[in-house]
């Protein structure tokens, strides 16, 4: 029987602190040209972590309203706030930056992260306030540092500066004094990655229903890699997390796969779970610091606020059907394999319409369609366009050629069977895995019957191929009941085998 997922959570972490130093558009500027304009005025569009809250897209993102809500919002949403909401979702939450500096140092068990005593002291107390930490994780808190003793290793030692409030509150040291793939910038990467990632988890488990102990696999899927000189993508973030997290009885696994990563990650969780590898798998997906800023520039430029100032992470967790929850139907896959080539058509065919020919299915079939999910108040004004809608458009394109869809309802089909786009330019996370915690509510509420996860990605950045990539799967309504309801349920069917068995081998012993 097909995998279910059981449950989804989204979180945000505010950290305008990391969009100024460690973001890689704002690190090559400080490279290229250290007295930018752009770097004078760029503070000045830091968002405060009300404003972050009050943002719509991150309140859908972290499930408090919903995309149909969204697309009621007019467009641009930036100057748009919502009053009075709430820092806590259905989903996750949105964490402010010294939080979440101090879940860094929580996830931190080589002692390379220090913050200043006065820094833990003053929030120490908020952190374990947060209902979803654990007085596990509060316990790994540490005391702090002198603060002479950071700004040393700071300008003396290559570490990583720590900021909050625009003031020096800590550092990540180099774990290593030569090895590039442990100095301070990669150590400061990994440990965000690792400690959204456990916040993720944490959330996840608990919209799942589940114990923390039902878990076995964790699989990760977020675009860094860690490791050292001697294997650099050796990994393992998924396991680092679940240690943190608290799932004592799981191990786990990284999956790379640049955008595309969370939809591979989903496929493969989905078959260890039909298969009877597990019962229970996560797919987990944390921050990205080298993203935070990325279209700074054209904000700043154009008199918005810098609005990639969040880290973003994800889980879902499949298990073993339960006869209730959706389904990731596995009969359905899309994939852009190496011979489709990377023509915008070829894509969308691969990945949208051969899967659902095979089984039968016309693309109209499909209810909802999640593909790059980008928050178009975020890539518009960076000549980006709107990423979904571009998706959308094309896939409609294709329906009318293939004789699916009339060429009247080309203008009314994304607003049927699409979504606004609302998630993070976090690399991964915007790729189609945003909609599955709305696609669960909206499957089992009935309001829809599927829903197609598009995930695509660039492999070319890697300089290893000139290919594209891609994948897709279906979340269905639960379909355990459906044989039980016609009296041919898995059960029976086992039954019927066992007595004919039964009465064959019955027959030959009488022959004999």
């Amino acid at each position: 029987m097909n995998a279910v997922i059981k449950g989804a959570s989204y979180i945000l972490a505010h950290v305008p602190g990391m969009v100024i130093h460690n973001g890689s558009t704002q690190i090559t500027e400080r490279i290229v040209n250290p007295e930018s304009e752009y770097l004078k005025q760029l503070p000045e569009h830091l968002r405060s972590y009300t404003q972050a809250v009050e943002y719509w897209p991150n309140q859908v993102y972290i499930g408090n309203k919903t995309p149909g809500e969204l697309a009621e919002v007019e467009f641009p949403y930036y100057d748009k706030p919502l009053a009075g909401a709430d820092r806590y979702g259905k989903f996750g939450e949105i964490m402010p930056e010294e939080e979440f500096l101090l879940l860094m140092q929580c996830a931190d068990v080589f002692d390379v992260l220090l913050l200043e005593k006065g820094f833990v002291a003053a929030h120490k107390d908020a952190l374990a306030a947060d209902p979803i930490i654990t007085e596990d994780i509060v316990a790994r808190i540490k005391e702090g540092a002198d603060q002479a003793d950071i700004e040393r290793f700071v300008n003396e030692e290559h570490a990583e500066g720590l900021y909050a409030g625009g003031k020096l509150v800590g550092c990540v040291k180099r774990a290593h004094d030569i090895d590039v793939n442990l100095n301070a910038e990669v150590m400061h990467e990994n440990l965000v990655n690792k400690a959204s990632n456990t916040l993720a988890l944490l959330y996840a488990v608990r919209n799942a229903g589940i114990e923390k102990d039902d878990v076995e696999y964790v699989i990760d899927c977020s675009e860094e890699a860690c490791g050292d000189m001697n294997q650099r993508g050796g990994g393992n973030f998924a396991k680092a997390a679940a240690e943190i997290a608290g799932l004592s009885h799981a191990t786990g696994s990284d999956t790379r796969g640049f955008c595309a990563g969370p939809s591979h990650a989903v496929v493969e969780a989905a078959a260890l779970v039909k298969a009877g590898a597990y019962k229970t798998v996560a797919v987990t997906g944390g921050g990205c610091t080298a993203k935070l800023g990325m279209n700074g520039k054209d904000h700043v430029k154009k008199g918005l606020p810098a609005l990639e100032d969040c880290l973003g992470g994800f889980c879902v967790i499949l298990s073993a059907n339960d006869g209730v929850s959706p389904e990731v139907n596995l009969d359905i896959l899309g994939r852009h394999t190496v011979g489709t080539g990377s023509a915008p058509q070829n894509v969308i065919g691969s990945l949208v319409a051969d899967p659902l020919e095979r089984n039968g299915l016309k693309i109209t079939d499909i209810d909802k369609y999640s593909p790059e999910m980008q928050n178009p108040d975020i890539t518009k004004p960076a000549g980006a366009g709107d990423v979904p809608q571009a998706n959308y458009k094309m896939i409609a394109a294709l329906a009318v050629k293939r004789g699916e869809l009339e060429k009247k309802d080309l203008a009314t089909f994304a607003s049927k069977h699409g979504l606004v786009g609302f998630a993070p330019t976090q690399g991964h996370i915007p790729s189609g895995v945003p909609y599955i915690g709305f696609a669960r509510e909206d499957i089992m509420a009935g309001r829809i019957k599927n829903a197609m996860i598009i995930g695509k990605g660039s492999l070319f950045l890697g300089r290893m191929t000139n290919l594209f990539d891609g994948v897709s799967f279906v979340i269905q309504a639960n379909t355990a009941g459906d044989s039980e309801e016609g009296g041919v349920s898995e059960s029976k069917v086992r039954s019927m085998i066992a007595d004919a068995m039964k009465e064959f081998a019955a027959v030959l012993m009488a022959k004999e």
